[in-house]
């Protein structure tokens, strides 16, 4: 690609120094037109991500991740561990169309609707430009020694960064237990819920730890969505790519002279100022090809466009483009590959479909209790039963009786023969069904049992009957 030698070819990670020890990126503040749509694109996303817990879609919490209860809530649709099945498929969904994205497009997830990079790009960093300066203060900063100065600025940064991560960890906590009850217990007060603001606090350190001092090295580290994106990326992918053909041409990049026809002495358009690699978040080189590291910010396209404009070069040195579009001149095609991400995502996708709808807002389970036979009651064959009714609505049932659909007989539940079943709730018991002989067919006869609550029908299942073999 470069015509640079060998031996100043990257073959590092560019957070890490000759002796192996972390190097510290300061990136510059960056500028231009697609860093302006990626501040609207984040300002949503933050919008959307603070808000989520505190919307309300028929009176279920429009994201809820509740592992603690088992009750999930996906753009409004309560999932319970019955659901389960559901809450699989959305996940593969989310998975293979990840996949189908960044075999289209890259790592463009990363850069632009990633939380990670959003908080630390968005809120962390402007902050502390805000605080410390551009790339240049920074790096004196960092060398300075501590006095007056260094200590204000470092501590003021240090606590306004521990005050968002305590917020981003109370919004995070409204995700799992509720808002609701996040809100009750703000109102109680940490006295009354010391177990649950330890946790916070547990949270809010980890968070601090990440934007203060990890950074970018979740990204290249720890994220395994970095590593995926190489064995599914490929030449025709669309990626924030250099123009290498153009940046080196035949004698390859050199510096800017004022009325030079670089063209003609065989020269790239790279004038090698470095504003692509001194802007990268991740601290890389863009020139060097595409890396696991780039997480496709553009922050670089920005800088270069920049650069080509001051020297009246034409823009897009730098920019979304495909490795065969830059070697080959071939545009992006929908490749066979996509095709089958993109079949299999419409598959999935349809089947979810129809199963959240054919879904029941209430289920009923009635199983035969293990271990026991059947009874012999006067002239009635006896059998014993638990059952489980579960509510996903957000309205009580005062009124739920049992009923038996296809044979005649008679239902009995231990306890109140109507009972209650709170809004989000649960109940569970035992039953037992009587049945003449006269009207089994064999020793096991399939029930359909009916949840009534009053005349209102709620849920039909089925169970078996053991009755006798005499009465064949």
């Amino acid at each position: 690609m470069s015509n640079l030698p060998e031996e100043n070819f990257r073959d590092t990670i560019g957070t890490i120094d000759k002796e192996g020890k972390r190097a510290w990126v300061f990136p510059k503040i960056p500028k231009g037109k697609w860093y302006e749509r990626r501040k609207w694109v984040s300002y949503f996303l933050l919008l959307f991500l603070f808000a989520a817990p505190f919307i309300k879609i028929n009176g279920h919490q429009f994201l809820l991740f509740n592992v603690i209860d088992r009750k999930f809530n996906i753009f409004g649709f309560p999932f319970w561990p019955q659901d389960f099945f559901l809450f699989v498929i959305t996940m593969v969904i989310g998975v293979v169309g990840l996949a189908l994205f960044t075999v289209a497009f890259g790592r463009i997830f990363c850069g632009w609707i990633c939380p990670q990079t959003i908080f630390m790009e968005m809120v962390f960093r402007r902050i502390e430009f805000w605080i410390d300066g551009d790339r240049g203060a920074q790096m004196r900063l960092a060398k300075q020694k501590w006095d007056g100065e260094k200590i204000r600025k470092r501590v003021s940064k240090w606590i306004i960064f521990f005050i968002i991560s305590f917020l981003i960890a109370n919004i995070f906590l409204a995700f799992i237990i509720g808002s609701d009850e996040l809100l009750k217990m703000v109102i109680e007060g940490p006295t009354h819920n010391t177990s649950t603001l330890v946790a916070l606090l547990i949270f809010t350190a980890v968070f601090y730890f990440i934007y203060a001092w990890f950074r970018e090295q979740v990204c290249i580290i720890a994220c395994p969505y970095g590593r995926l994106q190489g064995v599914l990326l490929d030449n025709k992918s669309i990626v924030v790519a250099y123009d290498h053909k153009r940046g080196e041409a035949e004698k390859g990049r050199g510096k800017f002279n004022k009325n030079e026809d670089r063209r003609s002495l065989g020269k790239g358009d790279c004038i090698d100022d470095k504003l692509c690699v001194n802007v990268c978040p991740t601290g890389i080189d863009i020139r060097n090809g595409t890396q696991l590291e780039c997480v496709n910010c553009t922050a670089c396209i920005d800088a270069c466009d920049f650069i080509m404009q001051s020297v009246n070069l034409p823009k897009g040195l730098i920019r979304y483009t495909s490795e065969d579009e830059i070697v080959k001149k071939k545009k992006f095609v929908f490749t066979t590959r996509m095709k089958g991400y993109a079949a299999v995502l419409t598959i999935l996708t349809g089947l979810f479909i129809g199963m959240l709808f054919l879904r029941n807002d209430v289920q009923a389970t009635v199983l035969r209790l293990p271990g026991q036979l059947f009874e012999h009651k006067g002239e009635k064959i006896s059998n014993v039963f638990t059952y489980k009714i579960v509510n996903k609505t957000v309205k009580d049932f005062n009124h739920v009786h049992f009923k038996l659909a296809n044979i005649k007989g008679e239902i009995k539940v231990v306890g109140k023969p109507e009972f209650t079943i709170k809004k989000e709730g649960m109940t569970q018991g035992t039953l037992f069904v009587e049945i003449n002989p006269a009207l089994l067919k064999g020793d096991k006869t399939k029930l359909k049992i009916e949840v009534y609550d009053g005349d209102l029908l709620l849920e039909t299942t089925t169970t078996n009957f053991l009755g006798p073999r005499s009465f064949n």
